[in-house]
């Protein structure tokens, strides 16, 4: 089986948990664990917030999910302004700082992290995680029955 889903948002603090409930929900009813969606939709909400702490007000970003098997992919697309995407290393801030933890989050909860920046395209965040399946879910019905 194969989902590919695209939501374009506002950069709105709201949309964080919109899209969250979104991305969750459908990994959910397709048959992927509470364990597996809650890495999942913590490592999304860190994306998302990063674009919506740096982009510029009046950019939208969007998200895409794609499912293939047991394979989740998401990309955050902003495009608006660019940054060092090589600076983000995934190190945890020291212990006073109140910020800049998100990207090590990313890095500790997905198999995947890129971050890709540039002028024309602005910034794509791509989080890749194999999902954990329910034994009698949708998709594990699916790939069981690929007919």
């Amino acid at each position: 089986m194969h989902l590919d889903v695209t939501v374009c948002l506002p950069r709105e603090a709201e949309s964080v948990a919109l899209i969250r409930g979104v991305i969750g929900d459908t990994l959910t009813k397709l048959g992927v664990t509470a364990d597996c969606v809650a890495d999942i939709r913590l490592a999304l909400s860190e994306a998302c917030t990063n674009v919506i702490d740096h982009a510029a007000a009046e950019d939208e970003y969007e998200v895409r999910l794609k499912v293939d098997g047991a394979r989740c992919e998401i990309s955050i697309t902003n495009a608006g302004h660019t940054f060092d995407a090589a600076s983000l290393a995934g190190e945890m801030p020291g212990t006073s700082s109140a910020r800049g933890r998100g990207v090590a989050i990313m890095h500790a909860l997905m198999d995947s992290v890129a971050f890709k920046s540039e002028p024309e395209a602005g910034t794509i965040v791509h989080l890749v995680k194999q999902v954990d399946l329910v034994d009698d879910g949708p998709l594990t019905r699916m790939q069981r029955h690929p007919d």
